[in-house]
């Protein structure tokens, strides 16, 4: 992971594992046989068995309340918190909330709630969506970010994550109607609680919430940005190539 993001080293044995780099455990190893088309694991197991072919990661609220230790032990438990039905502007939507526990030590370190979003195929010939309108988030401080192809097919091995939108164009492009290859929510998110420990003087995180709003496509640039919110509170997002918001989040500190 540390090589994948550039850092000039990873982190040591027994420092504070950095936030985000926990997604990188705990994935389900599916065989091949039980995948989907879309390069996810097929319904029902632990998910719900929801027949809509979309689904998408589409935010989390997490609290840090202790730190996983590089080379400690961990477990997690997750439960289904929630399950609703909602119709939007292109038909049926399922959202799903799962709640993850993670603990070391006798201790709860993380507790994540994360949005899952089940929706109905979008056809080759749909019309394509509206273009987004520009951001006008005033940022302090940010950086630039450039995903290329190597930087998400690196992540998606991390994270054993077999959804063809991030890695095959032919398949982001006709079957899910993205204009090429997405980025990971995930890693967004990632790179956005790193710039907030920049930012926050390097005190840990007590919570990270981040919600997304339009996707990134690889080879097309974007910005991590951010401001002081007053109360201890960083608002930060990532905006897109045209200025449009990709990602909202908020952070605090312990």
């Amino acid at each position: 992971m540390a090589a994948t993001l550039d850092w000039p080293a990873a982190p040591q044995a027994g420092t504070a594992l950095p936030p985000g780099w926990q997604w990188l455990f705990f994935n389900p190893t599916v065989a091949r046989s039980g995948l989907g088309t879309d390069g996810h694991p097929k319904r029902g197991g632990f998910l719900p068995p929801i027949e809509l072919p979309r689904r998408m990661w589409a935010g989390s609220r997490l609290s840090y309340t202790g730190d996983l230790l590089v080379e400690g032990q961990a477990t997690r438990a997750s439960r289904i918190a929630k399950v609703e039905n909602k119709v939007g502007k292109r038909g049926s939507l399922w959202f799903v909330t799962v709640e993850h526990t993670t603990s070391s030590q006798g201790r709860t370190c993380i507790v994540e709630e994360q949005d899952i979003v089940y929706r109905e195929a979008t056809p080759p010939s749909a019309a394509p969506a509206a273009r987004p309108e520009r951001f006008d988030g005033q940022a302090q401080w940010g950086r630039d970010v450039v995903p290329d192809t190597t930087l998400l097919f690196r992540y998606s091995a991390l994270t054993f994550n077999g959804h063809r939108i991030h890695y095959d164009q032919a398949y982001a492009r006709d079957e899910e109607g993205y204009p090429g290859l997405v980025v990971h929510g995930p890693l967004t998110a990632t790179l956005l609680q790193q710039l907030a420990l920049e930012q926050g003087g390097g005190r840990p995180l007590a919570r990270f919430d981040f919600r997304g709003v339009n996707p990134l496509i690889a080879g097309r640039p974007f910005r991590l940005e951010g401001r002081d919110a007053g109360d201890g509170t960083l608002a930060l997002w990532a905006r897109g190539p045209d200025g449009e918001l990709a990602m909202s989040a908020t952070a605090t500190f312990r």
